[in-house]
């Protein structure tokens, strides 16, 4: 960079682990180019970050952050956007504070979607704002618009209806949740009221869509300043890079198991552990289920199936026949990346709009969560594995998968190619 032009960067990630760990590995990766990255993120992420080199600012604490995962509203299609959007605007102003009092005009702001903060203080500031958003749905289109949790429009209806009815969510959902603190916080600063949030998160100078075109492909009515980009993969900034001596072991000690997963927060999840478990018992394969939360899973599991508090995806995935998990946009590409089928039940947020993508793909299927029963998984989960159509789609994406470097790319989209990694 040329002399006088800053190079501190500020980064603000809000939300869980999906949310927040591409925000660290960006940093990371900036950390590497020489530049001073700061990041405010939630609380529990301080760890994460500074194992990383970046300096951590927290915000909220350790129970507000659980105090929030904690509810069962946060994993239900339609009051858990409500939930989460009342959660997030309660970062809104400690997200402001920080930069009023750190960043200064020259600094680079990346922040993503939900760091509503980081774009008030865009535009009270005068700083320099990226938003990243990490999933699809999170951009409208009358052409192809992006299925909304709670509401299974069938594809057949006319793609300006169905953007019609996410309208009616942005009134009638989204904006009574966010709006009215959000404008109150802005009325203080002098700043004119947002009147439609869905429309406002872009900043109007660069927004990076970290989902690669052939998952999502463009449309003619995206705002211009997007960039599209590969998903950024992550999980190697999470818990531990590595898997654990007994979780090695267990993949050595016999054929490729099942894994389950049901996001890093997700609360409420016995019922899809218990599942899991009548499913490897009526199938005779071996198991694997990831929960962070221990009272999740069922006690006393039987041989051939193991539990583990955390695992790195990129390192379990390849030798495993098929992923069952809850539709993350994380998981999803972590999938694609080592070939491995997928079946999605959906919970929440984007998790409906991920697993249409992935069936549009061939490389898995989605079932409901009432239809996820262990006979029904069985046989679904059975005709994934077996299919050779399948076999050939994740191979296929895997392949796509290996072409791209979403880091890197994102990088290059906000600072130019010349700084790319030796």
């Amino acid at each position: 960079m040329s002399n006088g032009v800053s190079r501190r960067v500020f980064l603000a990630g809000i939300g869980t682990h999906g949310d927040v760990l591409p925000i660290i590995a960006l940093g990371s990766a900036l950390k590497e180019r020489g530049y001073q990255v700061y990041l405010a993120a939630p609380a529990p992420f301080e760890a994460l970050s500074v194992r990383a080199g970046l300096s951590f600012h927290a915000i909220g604490t350790d129970m507000d952050f659980e105090r929030v995962v904690r509810q069962s509203a946060l994993w239900r299609p339609i009051r858990g956007a409500t939930t989460m959007l009342e959660a997030v605007t309660e970062a809104i102003e400690p997200t402001y504070r920080w930069l009023e009092a750190e960043a200064r005009p020259g600094d680079r702001l990346v922040a993503s979607t939900l760091a509503l903060g980081a774009r008030v203080a865009q535009e009270r500031l005068g700083l320099s704002l990226t938003t990243l958003h990490l999933m699809p749905m999170l951009v409208e289109s009358r052409f192809a618009p992006p299925r909304l949790p709670g509401l299974p429009l069938p594809r057949l209806l006319p793609a300006g209806w169905r953007h019609a009815i996410g309208r009616g969510a942005d009134r009638f959902v989204l904006g009574p949740a966010a709006l009215p603190p959000l404008n109150a916080f802005r009325a203080r600063l002098g700043l004119a009221p947002v009147k439609r949030l869905r429309h406002w998160w872009h900043s109007p100078e660069r927004v990076l869509l970290a989902v690669p075109d052939w998952y999502a492909p463009p449309q003619a009515d995206w705002p211009a300043q997007i960039i599209q980009l590969g998903f950024p993969l992550a999980d190697l900034f999470g818990d531990t890079p590595d898997l654990s001596p007994d979780l090695a072991a267990f993949l050595r000690a016999g054929p490729a198991p099942l894994a389950f997963t049901y996001g890093s927060a997700m609360a409420g999840a016995h019922g899809f552990f218990a599942t899991a478990v009548a499913l490897c018992r009526r199938t005779g394969r071996r198991g694997l289920l990831v929960a962070g939360r221990p009272d999740e899973i069922p006690a006393d599991l039987a041989p051939g199936i193991m539990h583990v508090p955390y695992a790195p995806l990129s390192r379990l995935l390849p030798d495993c026949a098929a992923v069952i998990h809850h539709g993350g946009v994380g998981t999803v590409a972590q999938a694609l990346a080592a070939g491995c089928p997928q079946l999605i039940v959906p919970v929440a947020f984007d998790h409906a709009d991920e697993a249409e993508r992935v069936v549009r793909l061939g490389v898995g299927a989605s079932m409901g969560r009432w239809r996820f029963t262990p006979r029904r998984a069985a046989r679904v989960v059975e005709d994934l594995v077996g299919s050779r159509t399948v076999a050939s789609a994740c191979r296929k994406a895997q392949m796509l998968m290996r072409a791209e470097s979403g880091i890197v790319t994102m990088c290059e989209a906000i600072f130019g190619s010349h700084h790319r990694l030796a």
